[in-house]
């Protein structure tokens, strides 16, 4: 005889429907940051292959998850839900945990990394590896230069190249002096505030993602709770799914009698 409500059953089986599909869309977006970053002079940049791995391993325990909260409401099996619980818990906790502070923080980031790429100047005088990386950028995003393509000074490369004849309103000819005076066409924007514009909608999609998951496992830790509370006590009513009886009949205090004709 199931002991756990069937409406519930099925709102719980529907959220970890939707809990399993979030876990897929965080897995799609380490694999599209994957593509995205993998460009000549990008592998070495700090924190991307363990950013990509924790991406991966996010998505399929939650993934993991959403099929083990699904199995114990299914097969009523309260080992998996209290499992479950607990998960919800802890990650609860840790989505707020890093969601605030992300949240904070995310006003300095522009800053934070503007100084960081300030270091790189100039390019020309750089490591191979940044050039590498400067020059990847330019040439995927039609810019030059990370703020402007005197970031190059004398030594413009070949990757800031523009032809206004294809590109319209993308070019710009500046003028340089080597051994004699040059005039280049080069690309008008530079690189900087395009990579910024794709860093913080990559923060913005982080920080939604995190702040769901912390909404949904806070609703999955209720959901979960009143089951338990279902499976344990199969008897007793659960509190939060009953209405308190506001109006109650009450018996009237007094009754008319009627005496029987007398015949």
């Amino acid at each position: 005889m199931a002991q756990i409500n069937t409406c519930l059953k099925r709102t719980f089986t529907i959220f970890n429907i939707f809990f399993a599909i979030v876990g897929g869309v965080i897995i799609a977006l380490a694999l599209l940051c994957q593509i995205l970053t993998n460009v000549e002079g990008r592998e070495n940049l700090e924190g991307r292959t363990s950013s990509l791995v924790g991406l991966y391993l996010f998505g399929a325990i939650t993934m993991m998850v959403a099929i083990l909260g699904a199995y114990g409401a299914h097969k009523e099996s309260k080992a998996s839900l209290v499992v479950f619980l607990v998960c919800m818990i802890i990650g609860t906790l840790l989505m707020l945990r890093a969601g605030i502070p992300t949240a904070i923080a995310r006003p300095q980031i522009e800053g934070i990394l503007e100084q960081k790429v300030q270091e790189f100047l100039p390019l020309d005088e750089s490591q191979p590896d940044v050039q590498n990386m400067a020059n990847s950028l330019q040439t995927a995003m039609h810019c030059c230069g990370l703020f402007s393509y005197r970031d190059w000074r004398k030594n413009i490369p070949e990757s800031c190249s523009c032809n206004p004849e294809e590109e319209v309103g993308q070019c710009r000819n500046v003028e340089y002096r080597n051994f004699i005076f040059q005039t280049k066409s080069v690309y008008a924007k530079p690189c900087f505030p395009i990579l910024m514009h794709y860093i913080l909608l990559f923060a913005d999609i982080l920080l939604g993602i995190v702040f769901t998951l912390a909404i949904l496992a806070l609703l999955g830790l209720v959901l979960s709770s009143i089951m338990i509370h279902q499976l344990r006590y199969p008897s007793r009513p659960t509190v939060l799914l009953s209405v308190p009886a506001i109006f109650t009949p009450v018996p009237p205090k007094y009754q008319e009698l009627h005496n029987p004709p007398a015949y």
